[in-house]
Protein backbone atom coordinates (compact mmCIF):
# COMPACT_ATOMS: atom_id res chain seq x y z
CA UNK A 1 0.00 0.00 0.00
CA UNK A 2 1.44 3.36 -0.98
CA UNK A 3 0.54 6.14 1.41
CA UNK A 4 2.01 9.55 2.11
CA UNK A 5 0.30 11.27 4.98
CA UNK A 6 1.46 14.31 6.88
CA UNK A 7 -0.36 15.82 9.86
CA UNK A 8 -1.85 19.16 8.91
CA UNK A 9 -2.45 18.43 5.25
CA UNK A 10 -5.94 19.27 4.05
CA UNK A 11 -5.99 16.29 1.69
CA UNK A 12 -4.59 12.85 2.51
CA UNK A 13 -3.67 10.80 -0.58
CA UNK A 14 -4.30 7.05 -0.36
CA UNK A 15 -3.38 4.71 -3.21
CA UNK A 16 -4.95 1.24 -3.09
CA UNK A 17 -3.74 -0.26 -6.36
CA UNK A 18 -4.52 -3.96 -5.81
CA UNK A 19 -7.37 -6.02 -4.37
CA UNK A 20 -5.13 -7.26 -1.53
CA UNK A 21 -4.31 -3.61 -0.65
CA UNK A 22 -8.02 -2.78 -0.63
CA UNK A 23 -8.86 -5.88 1.42
CA UNK A 24 -6.17 -4.95 3.98
CA UNK A 25 -7.41 -1.38 4.33
CA UNK A 26 -11.21 -1.69 4.23
CA UNK A 27 -13.06 -1.62 7.59
CA UNK A 28 -16.49 -3.21 7.03
CA UNK A 29 -17.14 -3.56 10.77
CA UNK A 30 -17.27 0.22 11.26
CA UNK A 31 -20.79 1.64 10.91
CA UNK A 32 -20.96 3.17 7.43
CA UNK A 33 -17.60 1.65 6.46
CA UNK A 34 -14.11 3.03 6.69
CA UNK A 35 -10.46 2.66 5.78
CA UNK A 36 -7.27 1.95 7.67
CA UNK A 37 -4.48 4.32 6.68
CA UNK A 38 -0.94 3.37 7.65
CA UNK A 39 0.91 6.36 9.10
CA UNK A 40 3.34 7.19 11.86
CA UNK A 41 2.00 10.75 12.20
CA UNK A 42 -0.07 11.69 15.25
CA UNK A 43 -3.84 11.85 14.97
CA UNK A 44 -6.54 11.79 17.61
CA UNK A 45 -9.96 10.17 17.67
CA UNK A 46 -12.46 12.65 16.28
CA UNK A 47 -10.07 14.40 13.87
CA UNK A 48 -11.92 15.22 10.64
CA UNK A 49 -10.11 14.17 7.46
CA UNK A 50 -10.40 14.50 3.70
CA UNK A 51 -8.98 11.56 1.73
CA UNK A 52 -8.19 11.48 -1.98
CA UNK A 53 -8.42 7.79 -2.88
CA UNK A 54 -6.89 6.12 -5.92
CA UNK A 55 -8.83 2.88 -6.19
CA UNK A 56 -7.38 -0.05 -8.12
CA UNK A 57 -6.82 0.92 -11.76
CA UNK A 58 -9.43 3.68 -11.81
CA UNK A 59 -8.25 6.93 -13.39
CA UNK A 60 -10.12 9.20 -10.96
CA UNK A 61 -9.20 10.34 -7.48
CA UNK A 62 -12.19 9.70 -5.22
CA UNK A 63 -12.87 12.32 -2.53
CA UNK A 64 -13.84 10.90 0.86
CA UNK A 65 -14.63 12.72 4.08
CA UNK A 66 -14.43 11.01 7.43
CA UNK A 67 -13.19 11.07 10.97
CA UNK A 68 -10.55 9.19 12.92
CA UNK A 69 -12.22 6.52 15.07
CA UNK A 70 -9.11 4.79 16.36
CA UNK A 71 -5.34 5.12 16.39
CA UNK A 72 -2.74 2.35 16.34
CA UNK A 73 0.37 4.18 17.60
CA UNK A 74 3.87 3.81 16.17
CA UNK A 75 4.99 2.43 19.54
CA UNK A 76 2.75 -0.63 19.18
CA UNK A 77 4.57 -3.95 19.19
CA UNK A 78 3.99 -7.16 17.29
CA UNK A 79 2.70 -7.46 13.75
CA UNK A 80 0.33 -4.51 13.92
CA UNK A 81 0.86 -1.66 11.46
CA UNK A 82 0.74 1.83 12.95
CA UNK A 83 -1.97 4.06 11.53
CA UNK A 84 -5.51 5.35 11.84
CA UNK A 85 -9.00 3.97 11.28
CA UNK A 86 -11.16 6.50 9.42
CA UNK A 87 -14.97 6.17 9.43
CA UNK A 88 -16.73 7.41 6.28
CA UNK A 89 -19.06 10.37 6.71
CA UNK A 90 -22.68 9.69 5.65
CA UNK A 91 -22.10 11.68 2.43
CA UNK A 92 -19.33 9.21 1.42
CA UNK A 93 -21.52 6.09 1.24
CA UNK A 94 -21.10 5.71 -2.53
CA UNK A 95 -17.46 4.76 -1.96
CA UNK A 96 -18.54 2.11 0.55
CA UNK A 97 -20.68 0.48 -2.14
CA UNK A 98 -17.86 0.73 -4.71
CA UNK A 99 -15.35 -0.87 -2.37
CA UNK A 100 -17.72 -3.69 -1.41
CA UNK A 101 -18.46 -4.38 -5.08
CA UNK A 102 -14.71 -4.80 -5.71
CA UNK A 103 -14.29 -7.03 -2.66
CA UNK A 104 -17.12 -9.46 -3.48
CA UNK A 105 -14.50 -11.88 -4.81
CA UNK A 106 -12.48 -11.58 -1.58
CA UNK A 107 -15.25 -12.56 0.84
CA UNK A 108 -14.39 -15.49 3.00
CA UNK A 109 -10.67 -14.80 2.84
CA UNK A 110 -8.82 -16.10 5.87
CA UNK A 111 -5.90 -13.73 5.32
CA UNK A 112 -5.33 -11.20 8.09
CA UNK A 113 -5.81 -7.52 7.36
CA UNK A 114 -3.99 -4.54 8.89
CA UNK A 115 -6.68 -4.38 11.55
CA UNK A 116 -7.68 -7.97 12.31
Amino acid sequence: MSTTIRKGQNILPLDLKTLPDLYDAYLPFIKGGGLFIATTDSYEAGDQLFIRLSLLDGPDKIPITGKVVWVTPDSCRGQEVSGIGVQFDPDSQDIKRQIEAHLVTSTGSQRLTHTM
